[in-house]
């Protein structure tokens, strides 16, 4: 299992990246790694974001030094997210299968994960959101079918797009953790504008179901001292609080949207106005 680790940084050195420190900062890269689970430790609200790709036998989620505790669950929630092939997902003495889109949300103490793929042909690939937890609450299975469903936008305005509501109040509790996904309609390229920002919470993303040859330009930074990473297909972004976060791709694409911090209220966020924006 690969840790990296990435700090917390300000705007104002932020404002002053070139293109390779924007990226190594904000932009991960090779989630997926065949057999292997790869996670960064984020400063931002001791976020923890990763994937796992069993391609061979079980994967087990091991203690995170950074975290400090003898399992990676004692002080922790975390969702799994599947966006490969079907594959199953063990916490302590229960086991669940996850299809395509499908999310898993695990409480605090619910024991050694594991990770393991259906066919290896076709290996799960699951994404992972992590974040400190206060309390216990139950583990639960949500399948794409059970998700909170908002259809939103216009093709007109090249925005159509249905949010999917997971992990999310309406749906079940948890300490931290908001997690959902996002599917813009063929046609439509833009997310999340008007932009927002929300310094009570810290937020990442993951990019999918992108063409080899497709990219996202991510819009990130102050919204009078915007910057943009162009992201391409199974790439996350870490976006502070701070920050907007919007993208336009060169086509329609997926994206799963996840949130830690003070609350879990989807709608508090500042609104950004389209004339402050530079």
């Amino acid at each position: 299992m690969h840790v990296d680790v990435r700090q917390a940084i300000d705007p104002q050195a932020a404002a002053g990246y070139g293109t390779d420190r924007l990226r190594s900062e904000f932009l991960i890269q090779n989630l997926f790694v065949p057999g292997e689970i790869r996670l960064t430790y984020s400063q931002y609200d001791r976020m923890v974001v990763g994937g796992a790709t069993p391609a061979g036998g079980a994967l087990r989620l091991e203690p995170v030094k950074q975290a400090g505790t003898p399992s990676f669950l004692d002080r922790r929630e975390l969702v799994a997210v599947n966006i490969g092939g079907k594959g199953t997902v063990s916490a302590g003495k229960d086991s669940f299968t996850l299809d395509h889109r499908d999310m898993l949300y695990l409480g605090m103490g619910a024991g050694e994960v594991s990770f393991a793929s259906a066919d290896v042909a076709n290996p799960a690939k699951f994404y992972l959101l992590s974040a400190p937890a206060h309390h216990s609450y139950p583990s639960r299975l949500v399948r794409i079918g059970e998700a909170n469903r908002l259809d939103l936008g216009a093709q007109a305005t090249s925005n159509e797009r249905s949010i999917y509501q997971f992990i999310h109040p309406d749906v079940l509790k948890t300490c931290q953790l908001v997690v959902g996904m996002t599917v813009l309609a063929p046609g439509s390229v833009w997310n999340t504008m008007p932009c927002h920002v929300h310094d009570r919470r810290s937020e990442a993303y993951l990019y999918f179901a992108l063409g080899e040859d497709a990219r996202v330009v991510h819009l990130m930074g102050e919204p009078a001292e915007t910057r943009h990473l162009i992201v391409k297909n199974e790439e996350a972004i870490l976006s502070p609080g701070w920050s907007i976060h919007s993208g336009a791709g060169t086509s329609n694409y997926t994206f799963i949207w996840a949130m830690a911090g003070d609350n879990v209220d989807y709608k508090d966020v500042d609104m950004v106005a389209m004339g402050d924006l530079r």
